[in-house]
Formats: structure tokens, sequence, C-alpha cells
């Protein structure tokens, strides 16, 4: 028997100093947004829209979906990541493994803040450089945007931080984007989650550093779905690789894509994060088309580089069993 997730609602709608004056545009000095400060829907009418998902669920009948993935050997499918959630873009469960646990969720959190940025309607052409605040003081992570040397549009800013998880890019961005810094940033991350349904999330910096950016399996795949409106993001995390040029001598720099799955010719990958520090372990999040099927995949907390990827073959595997696939359907 199907299960369901809980109700998703949307609506229309890492610390921090100033930046240089050179480096900052008219819009990042125009005032804070009003509260909410959200622009994340499917419109009204998209097969998408979750927003009264979960309320009839007495009066629910298996739509023609629903009744293959009755089919579906629950057993079978032994998942390595602490929490695990499969659901499809009808909300339909297939599979949840601690999906309400809460836990922290790392580099992830990128994905939220690549939306922020793009709700204000900031300009995405202003040049920002990286700074000194821009480094990593509590993980210290590595980064090759040298401190103030690298320069890159907002635009390529967001393209570093949410396909090779660049965590001086995604400070940039916290920093840069409002006029009171930081901290309104992580204000308006938060308001997000919550507008998004987001219950049992919480943000506390922009790049997933600090382990108390914290959510569960379920929060995430109200914001994988959510972030697969943004254009941007679909194009940059579905993306094998990119070259960027952030030095005044020209000198290219190659990201590839911290998610191996989208260079994999069995896979179509549309919207992907990574996520790695000790305390949270492997994590992925993403959306994806198997055997023509969309699905919002969601795995926290494993073990070893490639945990996330393979519990996501293993999913992949039993789909096209179950279904008597033995090539998958791009």
């Amino acid at each position: 028997m199907l299960l369901f997730i809980s109700p998703i609602i949307l609506t229309s709608g890492a610390c921090a100093s100033s930046q240089p004056s050179s480096n900052q545009d008219r819009t990042s000095r125009a005032p804070t947004p009003p509260k909410p400060y959200v622009n994340a829907s499917a419109p009204s009418h998209s097969p998408y829209d979750w927003r009264n998902f979960g309320e009839t669920k007495q009066n629910w009948q298996l739509n023609d979906r629903a009744r293959e993935w009755r089919g579906l050997d629950r057993t079978a499918l032994n998942l390595q990541s602490a929490s695990a959630l499969i659901v499809d873009e009808q909300g339909n469960v297939l599979y949840s493994k601690n999906a309400r646990t809460v836990r922290p969720i790392a580099s992830i959190t990128k994905l939220m803040t690549a939306m922020v940025v793009l709700d204000t309607g900031v300009s995405l052409n202003t040049r920002i450089r990286i700074v000194e605040d821009d480094r990593d003081r509590l993980k210290n992570s590595r980064s090759r945007l040298r401190i103030n040397d690298a320069v890159l549009s907002r635009r390529e800013m967001i393209m570093v931080a949410i396909m090779s998880s660049d965590n001086r890019a995604a400070h940039a961005l916290g920093r840069t984007t409002f006029r009171a810094g930081t901290p309104a940033f992580i204000q308006a991350m938060n308001r997000k989650a919550r507008a998004l349904g987001m219950n049992n999330t919480q943000f506390v910096d922009s790049s997933g550093l600090n382990p108390r950016n914290r959510s569960t399996a379920e929060d995430l795949v109200k914001m994988v779905r959510a972030a697969s409106n943004y254009p941007l993001i679909r194009e940059t995390t579905s993306r094998g690789e990119m070259t960027l040029r952030p030095f005044s001598d020209g000198t290219a720099l190659q990201y590839r894509n911290t998610n191996p799955l989208v260079r994999s010719s069995e896979w179509t990958v549309e919207v992907s994060k990574t996520g790695f520090i000790n305390e949270a372990g492997r994590c992925l999040s993403m959306q994806t088309r198997i055997d023509n099927r969309r699905l919002y995949m969601v795995f926290l907390g494993a073990n070893g580089r490639l945990g996330p990827m393979g519990d996501s073959n293993r999913v992949r595997e039993w789909i096209l069993t179950s279904n008597g696939r033995t090539t998958a359907a791009r």
C-alpha cells in the first residue's frame, strides 16, 4: 500500500562584513524586502502543485501511476543512507526511511541560498570579489577562488556554489545580497523554508558548513521541487562541468559537478545538490527521471564518498527491474 508525504505547501510570491563599495550595485543597497519574500511556486494549474495534496486521502483513488507503483517490492530495496525518501511527481511515496528525522544537511543548504538570491531580483551581472570574510574558518575547507583576487558575476557565484559546492562563493552570496548582510540573508532563508512548509528545517549559514543547518528528507523533497522552478538552478545543477575565469590574468578554472550521476548516460538528472561534512555524512538531493517518470530523491547520512550515488543506482535498478526493464528509459 502506498504511503503519503505530508501536505506540501508552496506560495507564489557562510559570517559577514560589508563588501567594498566598488563591488556593490544599486540593488544591494536597497532596503531589505518585506516578509515573507518568496517566489518559488509553480502556477496554480501546474500538475505538480501539491498545496492540497493529502487533504482528501480517504477519498483518494489509485491513479494509473499509483497502480504501477503497487508492484514495487519495498523489502527488496536495502539503502545504506541513514535517511532516505523517494517520491514521485504526484506525491506518491515509493520508499521512506527515517524521512522525518532531523539531520545536518551540509551543502544541500546551497539550493536554498541560490533560491533566496534569485528571489530578490538583484542583478546577476554584478561583479563580486571574494574577500577575507569569505574564508571558511569553521571547517577550513579549500577553495580555488583566491582571497582579494577572484571576481565573478553574481550569476557565476551561484553556479560555482550549487554545481561544484564552493563555500567561498556561497558565503559571498550571503554577504552581498541584502544591505544588512549575512544576518538578513539567513533570516530570508528561514522565512522561505517556512513558506515552503519546511517546518523541521533551520538554516544558520549560506554554505552548509555549520552542522546546525538541519532538515529532514521529507522537507528536502519540498526544497528540491521548489528549486526545480528556477531555470538557472536546473541548468547549472544538471550540467557536468564548466569553465570560468575569475582572475584578472584570465586564468581558466574548470569546475565539475560534485554529483557524478549527471555525467552518466544512464541518468537524466534535472536538479541536483550534494553535501558533506563529518556531522552530516554524505548527502544527495535531486530531481531525476527514471523510466520516463519524474522522481524526487533525498539521501542523508550515507557513508563512503559514493554512498548516495550507490543508493541512487540501487533505486534505479529496483524501479527498472520491478517494471521488467533492462535499460533506462531516457
